[in-house]
């Protein structure tokens, strides 16, 4: 598949503002899952009704989680490998951090150079990334066949060296407290995909939504897809074996994840791509609902005045998406 092509014969991107909204993800335990998202990460309970529920840091929804009682995790299957949870700044992140540590909870910081990190997952074994943007210490990304970060002064590094979390821990204040939830400021920095094959879903995600090809490499069995030159919005792997099939309906993990679109003529145009692909697709209460070629579900929608979606992550008629 090539990028639509406009009237002057320019490929056509997915608009620079699209970004990545709430996730959606099936849970066998909600009350044990929103006392893990409320007081070991710090989301906030936005609503909940019955079997679901929508937190997020006080403006739009970042996550929805749905109950399926009796729902596991199914390994070598596609689906989300990880979803990663942007704070605004080192400060936030360093609070965030510090609430880890104080409350014991097993994390992995990392420093990708252009980002810091620490890597954790949920009672339920979904992995979660915690990050800021640190875009002053250098640059990240796939080139060629391998995956490079290299540093302000220009030195390489493999990316993923241990973070100096003494230095992170320098950007607390003394009345930073560690119970206090997420900033409004939070929002959901990217998703990082389990697919079937890398070429195919690269094909997909830039031929089809019109997300930028950042790097791919077959070696790595690994690519970057975003909008607006960042360094991925979405990360695409194979690392579970190549052709791998989805999960069962009622497995945990994955039933959609948000791509937020800034205006009516940006979300026609990638409506017009799928069209014109023949890709399966409905409208939902949440938005525009389709699957890629490794079955991860994808709403499109519009996003408010603050950048979040236009329509709750609520939706009764919401099937499964992995």
């Amino acid at each position: 598949m090539s990028k639509q092509h406009s009237h002057t014969g320019e490929i056509r991107s997915i608009h620079p503002a699209a970004r990545i909204g709430a996730v959606s993800l099936t849970v066998s335990d909600l009350e044990r899952q929103l006392e893990f998202y409320q007081t070991v990460l710090g989301f906030s309970v936005h609503w909940k009704e019955r079997e679901r529920a929508g937190l997020g840091a006080g403006g739009d929804d970042l996550l929805e989680l749905v109950q399926i009682s009796g729902a596991r995790r199914h390994p070598r299957t596609t689906g989300l490998y990880h979803f990663a949870v942007l704070l605004p700044d080192r400060r936030e992140l360093a609070r965030a951090m510090a609430r880890l540590f104080h409350l014991r909870y097993e994390n992995y910081p990392t420093d990708h150079i252009a980002t810091k990190t620490t890597y954790l997952r949920d009672p339920e074994g979904q992995e979660i990334e915690l990050y800021a943007e640190s875009p002053e210490d250098g640059t990240m990304g796939i080139s060629g066949e391998s995956f490079v970060a290299r540093r302000a002064d220009g030195s390489l590094s493999n990316g993923r060296e241990p973070l100096d979390v003494e230095a992170l821990f320098s950007n607390l204040q003394s009345g930073d407290r560690l119970d206090a939830p997420f900033p409004r400021e939070t929002r959901i920095g990217h998703v990082h995909l389990f697919v079937r094959d890398v070429v195919e879903a690269v094909e997909f995600y830039t031929g089809v939504i019109g997300f930028d090809d950042m790097g791919s490499s077959t070696q790595l069995q690994a690519a970057f897809v975003s909008a607006g030159g960042y360094h991925h919005h979405v990360g695409l792997n194979s690392w579970i074996g190549h052709g791998r099939p989805p999960a069962p309906e009622d497995s945990l993990g994955l039933r959609y994840f948000t791509v937020t679109l800034p205006d009516r003529e940006s979300l026609a145009e990638v409506r017009a791509r799928i069209e014109a692909a023949g890709i399966d697709h409905e409208e939902r209460a949440e938005g525009l609902f389709l699957r890629d070629p490794s079955r991860n579900g994808m709403v499109l929608t519009l996003a408010t005045p603050d950048g979040g979606p236009e329509k709750s992550a609520v939706g009764d008629t919401e099937q499964k998406s992995t």
